[in-house]
């Protein structure tokens, strides 16, 4: 009896040490710097260099310039414009697995946006997600990766923003149900999930490194996308830019790794798509990424985008199984290939060809090239359902990189039969995307 007593509480003493160790690694994470080591200095104590700001470039440019360039980088006109609205008016909603969250206005308008913020409540809603009333923000504002910026970028940015015409334009109530409608809890999220502090350079790395540092981990915030979440919807950086998800859309591995990352990119097949949004033979950025091309990348200098690159080369490899190895050549004659899927190809042949060609080379541009595209090796078949439905994204003037949207010239059903023949005849595995999953991202 004693012997039992003693082994149910070595079990449970186990089960608790487990519960614990568990719940350490969910709340405490490595921050975005952890993996590079050295020493990490405020900025007024890296003297090598600036890295804040704007380039050098821009250096006797107009304040006004300055604040826009700073506010490309921060991408903040792609989650503040609804589609088809005015920019930065707001309203664009984004279903998450609680509810829809819509952005708000940020135009001067005093009534409907933050023309009647201070300065000081600026900063605290971008640093610490705190609104003017003192309400939480919810972290589907990024503020747990713009709390680096500086305050000197921050306010560049509202006066920016203070420029634009004001529009008017209530901000529409989320639809989260209890208990995520209770915004007090993002004060718990914040104390564990928002380091809080300004961007500290690693004394050790190059000013390039650390100015790329700054513009992906703050500016940019690719982690929000790039990085999975864990199960409190923190970006989980023991797998960081391993991949995540994006409005429907998968964003894939960025780290270093070969085969299923951008190991294999060349410095300047990364920066062609990150200043162009396509790298040849590596496919076109769709959907959230064309956007953040086509309103942010595409508009940063080349020193800029070169900080990037090589900033992007140092982070660890991680290997993951949702982009494996790419397909070889797919056959240039119809006859050839998948003949499981004949609904699928007689789309392609209607809908696809002409543009793709069947070898998937791309008939007229490179830019159509569906070999060696992650979307097409890609089991699930998300993106490829999602480029179908929505299109490429970004605009007609990236000329052969947009393909435009056939949500309201298929079904469901033929959507899904036409991705699956896609990712059969070009990608390394045939995906097996059902109607329902269709309609499911078709809502989203």
């Amino acid at each position: 009896m004693i012997g039992r007593r003693r082994n149910l509480l070595m079990l449970i003493g186990a089960a608790l040490l487990v519960l614990l160790v568990v719940a350490w690694r969910m709340l405490f994470l490595p921050d975005a710097l952890a993996f590079a080591g050295g020493t990490r200095v405020s900025l007024a104590e890296y003297t090598r260099a600036p890295l804040t700001g704007v380039p050098a470039e821009l250096e006797n440019a107009d304040p006004l310039t300055k604040g826009r360039y700073l506010a490309e980088a921060a991408d903040c006109a792609a989650c503040h414009t609804a589609k088809g609205g005015t920019p930065f008016a707001g309203g664009r909603p984004f279903k998450l697995p609680f509810g829809t969250i819509y952005t708000p206005n940020i135009t001067p308008d005093r009534h409907t946006g933050i023309g009647a913020w201070t300065d000081a409540q600026f900063l605290r809603a971008v640093h610490k997600g705190i609104g003017r009333s003192g309400e939480r923000l919810y972290p589907a504002f990024p503020y747990a990766s713009y709390t680096m910026l500086t305050d000197d970028d921050v306010l560049a940015i509202r006066r920016y923003l203070a420029s634009l015409p004001p529009v008017s334009r209530p901000n529409q109530p989320n639809t989260f149900a209890f208990p995520f409608n209770q915004r007090w809890l993002m004060a718990i999220w914040g104390t564990f999930f928002n380091p809080g502090k300004r961007f500290e350079p690693v004394a050790e790395r190059s000013p390039q490194w650390n100015r790329g540092a700054y513009l992906v981990e703050a500016a940019g915030h690719c982690g929000e996308c790039h990085t999975p979440r864990t199960l409190m919807q923190a970006m989980n950086t023991r797998a960081k830019f391993s991949g995540g998800q994006a409005e429907g859309w998968n964003a894939y591995n960025i780290t270093g790794d070969r085969l299923s990352g951008i190991g294999a990119w060349t410095d300047a097949e990364l920066a062609q798509y990150l200043s162009k949004g396509h790298a040849e033979g590596r496919g076109v950025a769709s959907g959230p990424m064309a956007e953040a091309v086509d309103l942010s990348t595409s508009r940063l200098t080349a020193s800029d985008i070169a900080a990037m690159v090589a900033y992007l080369r140092t982070i660890p490899a991680v290997r993951t199984e949702a982009s494996p190895e790419m397909a070889g050549p797919a056959p240039a004659l119809a006859s050839a290939g998948p003949g499981d899927s004949l609904p699928g190809k007689r789309i392609f042949q209607g809908a696809c060809a002409s543009c793709h060609a069947w070898s998937g080379r791309g008939a007229i541009t490179s830019d159509q090239q569906l070999t060696g595209n992650r979307a097409v090796n890609d089991g699930t078949a998300a993106n490829v359902a999602m480029m179908i439905l929505d299109g490429t994204g970004g605009s007609p003037e990236r000329a052969g990189a947009y393909m435009p949207s056939f949500r309201a010239a298929y079904t469901d059903a033929e959507i899904a039969d036409v991705a699956n023949y896609v990712t059969a005849r070009f990608g390394s595995k045939p995906s097996r995307i059902s109607a329902e999953d269709v309609k499911r991202v078709r809502e989203e």
